[in-house]
């Protein structure tokens, strides 16, 4: 069950990754402009909450999801870019030095780099 769920979500790591990285921004902001006086910019909820030392648990709160937001924002692209230049390569023995790190990184990484993968093992008939 739980492999289902992980393997549902790496196909979407990408647009989650950024989805977390906008809700921690936003709170962190939110919990940012009470402290230097810009209450203007916040959300009537916000400006509402009591008592006031909420908006310090939002600040840390969206500093956290910011955080984890961009980890994995870096991750996912670092990830990706890594695959993608070495299976530029034209070098067959290129690809067998680095088979073993490049499935490990593919099983983080959508089906689609799976494939990819797949793809140039065949082309250079690598089992």
């Amino acid at each position: 069950m739980l492999e289902k769920i992980e393997k549902g979500l790496r196909e979407y790591v990408l647009v989650l990754s950024i989805i977390i990285f906008f809700i921690g921004l936003f709170l962190f902001l939110m919990g940012l402009f009470n402290y230097i006086g810009m209450r203007n910019f916040q959300l009537d909820f916000f400006k509402q909450l009591n008592p006031p030392d909420w908006n310090a648990y939002i600040l840390v709160f969206g500093l956290i999801v910011l955080s984890f937001g961009v980890y994995y924002l870096y991750s996912f692209l670092k990830k990706r870019k890594f695959v993608l230049d070495e299976l530029k390569t034209d070098k067959r023995s290129e690809i067998i030095k680095k088979r073993n790190k490049l499935e490990s990184t593919v099983k983080h990484l959508p089906k689609k780099y799976q494939r990819m993968l797949t793809e140039k093992e065949d082309e250079f008939n690598i089992k």
